[in-house]
């Protein structure tokens, strides 16, 4: 399995970017509907943590920095999950990255900046 992430960039405080995570892989094609997917993002200098998790059927969870901001979605007919991001702050900029079943992509980077 491998996940691939797209969809950073640089972007102004207040503005939006929605990220995707593909996935693909032999074993994509059964291993993707019965199983979550979460985004997570490393700032510079600091640790990952989690932003948000989309369980196979379905149920979303945030962390509290995201509620509100940001919505993860999936879509089973392209194996992808997204992240989209609103009302995005300087705060929010670092390294982006899906995981699935324990394997990551190389993530993509965010920087919100004016």
């Amino acid at each position: 399995v491998h996940l691939v992430e797209s969809g950073g960039g640089l972007v102004q405080p207040e503005g939006s970017l929605t990220l995707s995570c593909v996935v693909s892989g032999t074993m994509s094609e059964r291993l993707f509907p019965n199983s979550a997917v979460e985004w997570y993002r490393r700032p510079a200098g600091k640790e990952r943590v989690l932003v948000a998790k989309i369980s196979s059927w379905g149920k979303t969870t945030y962390s509290d920095s995201a509620k509100g901001r940001f919505t993860i979605t999936r879509d089973s007919a392209k194996k992808s999950v997204y992240l989209q991001m609103t009302q995005l702050k300087p705060e929010d900029t670092a390294r982006y990255s899906c995981t699935m079943l324990g394997v990551w992509g190389q993530g993509t980077r965010v920087t919100v900046s004016s």
